[in-house]
């Protein structure tokens, strides 16, 4: 037998996750000028990275031939004050998306079940084929997650619940009652994940669920600094939960998993408030600039919440989406999220904002 024939049958059902296309790759692909391009793919910053966090770059960048502190001290100790928490409280990763790795490798096996909302971040479902855990898509109600709905799905056997809040990629958000009352009656044995990549951006009210963590209860609270803090390229994020879960965690982290240069931008761009202040008045004229044009398009969306708007184009989104291409836009076409007939559009800032408008209504029109 070749050695392919051997390879791990759950790892071979998956479907590689597509990112969202940048800039130099179009452009090399259609033979056009990047300088044209505009990016609204992937909830990228539009500010770029913030600017406390790119002077301390500079300040180590002659301190790389070094390994960084395997133990994130600076930066736990740092986000501890931040969050009033203890430093056993949290686990760093590389993005977010590690810790839910992370989490796999602890909790997700052969014999247990992992429930998701069927339109959400579509690494849940991977990881849970990953891990060969029965994943368990639970429809949504008008795209925002059904608590009573997952609730109901529920099995003897269901160790992880996955809720995105606000949900990547309808941009939708469940309010702090319904939390509240799906927390009151979730079974003590299962690990709820609530992923907050959004937190500091999001438009209207997130709940309160640190509460939960501060309670004891079996709750794990990811957020990131890629689309707050604008270091998306850097791939940095957190979670926190109790210190007996955080240990868990982190047997199966690697050594020296974040790098130095990621934790030191982090750990200053904490101190830029003002940054994430002009960040969410940018995402909020944003949503004012599209939706309105959408509206006088009679184009379908759901009220975002994040910085990305989740718009129903009709037919076939994939042809929408190459035609946009051409015109110097990249968004992102949701058929991987088997959501025919809809883009997720990023919010940029206004120049680039009216460049999406003005290419959708031609493309709309031929």
């Amino acid at each position: 037998m070749a050695l392919l024939d051997y390879i791990n049958k759950d790892i071979d059902k998956i479907t590689p996750y597509s990112t969202g296309k940048r800039i130099d790759e179009v452009a090399r692909e259609l033979g056009l000028n990047p300088v044209h391009f505009v990016k609204l793919a992937s909830n990228e910053c539009p500010l770029g990275p913030s600017p406390k966090a790119v002077e301390a770059i500079k300040k180590f960048a002659a301190e790389v031939h070094r390994y960084p502190d395997g133990s994130a001290f600076l930066l736990k100790n740092k986000l501890a004050e931040h969050l009033s928490v203890t430093p056993d409280q949290l686990i760093i990763g590389t993005g977010s998306n590690e810790i839910i790795e992370f989490i796999g490798h602890c909790f997700m096996n052969k014999n247990n079940s992992t429930v998701m909302s069927k339109h959400s971040f579509a690494i849940y479902k991977i990881l849970a084929i990953m891990f060969g855990s029965e994943y368990i898509e639970v429809p949504m109600n008008k795209f925002t997650h059904d608590l009573e709905a997952i609730l109901k799905n529920i099995k003897e056997d269901t160790r992880v619940i996955f809720i995105c809040n606000p949900n990547n990629p309808t941009s939708t958000i469940v309010s702090e009652n319904e939390i509240d009352n799906f927390m009151n009656r979730v079974p003590d044995d299962i690990l709820v994940v609530f992923d907050e990549a959004y937190k500091e951006i999001t438009q209207g009210q997130l709940p309160d669920t640190l509460k939960y963590v501060n309670k004891g209860k079996n709750v794990i609270v990811l957020r990131s600094f890629s689309k707050s803090y604008g270091l998306a390229g850097l791939r940095i994020g957190y979670g926190i939960s109790s210190p007996e879960i955080i240990h868990a965690l982190n047997k199966s982290r690697q050594p020296f998993n974040v790098n130095l240069l990621a934790q030191i931008a982090a750990l200053h761009a904490l101190d830029d408030q003002e940054f994430i202040e002009k960040s969410k008045e940018t995402y909020r004229l944003g949503i004012e600039q599209i939706t309105k044009a959408c509206d006088s398009m009679n184009i379908e969306y759901e009220q975002p919440h994040a910085n990305f708007i989740f718009i129903k184009v009709g037919g076939d989104e994939q042809k929408i989406y190459s035609k946009l291409l051409n015109k110097g836009v990249i968004v992102r076409p949701l058929n991987g999220y088997n959501l025919p007939g809809y883009i997720r559009v990023s919010i940029g800032t206004k120049k680039e904002n009216e460049k999406f408008i003005k290419s959708l209504k031609e493309v709309l029109n031929k």
